[in-house]
């Protein structure tokens, strides 16, 4: 192989990654899917940061799991297929939308009761200032 050849292929391959395009953050070319990944980003929770979507994580795991749903929107799964698929490997915590089922009913139930907790003791300590 002459040197020239040989220059050029090193210098090829350590150029390579520059070139590459990493899906964690860089848009699709198509508008509605990279808008279809966003949405979904913005309601898959980082399993890192635990409060804070995918879509604004710094954690290494939370560009992961970018990249992962641009790549299956980009191939042409449907939303809903990736959120199930990302549900079964992380759990049903992992969505900010759980859905309603016996195993996740205390995420529905717990609020609900918190907030009339709430309410009760509100006016309950109205009632006690008024008498």
């Amino acid at each position: 192989m002459k040197p020239s050849a040989l220059l050029a292929a090193v210098a090829l391959a350590l150029a390579a990654p520059a070139f590459a395009q990493d899906l964690a953050e860089i848009s699709l070319a198509d508008p509605r899917q990279e808008a279809q990944a966003v949405a979904l980003m913005d309601s898959i929770r980082c399993v890192v940061c635990q409060g804070q979507p995918v879509s604004g994580s710094n954690a290494s795991l939370a560009g992961d799991m970018r990249r992962l749903i641009r790549e299956r929107i980009a191939a042409g799964d449907k939303p809903e297929d990736v959120r199930a698929m990302l549900v079964s490997k992380y759990g049903d915590w992992v969505s900010f939308k759980p859905v309603v089922k016996p195993a996740t009913l205390p995420l529905w139930i717990v609020p609900l009761l918190a907030l009339l907790g709430g309410v009760w003791l509100v006016s309950r300590r109205v009632r006690l200032g008024r008498g």
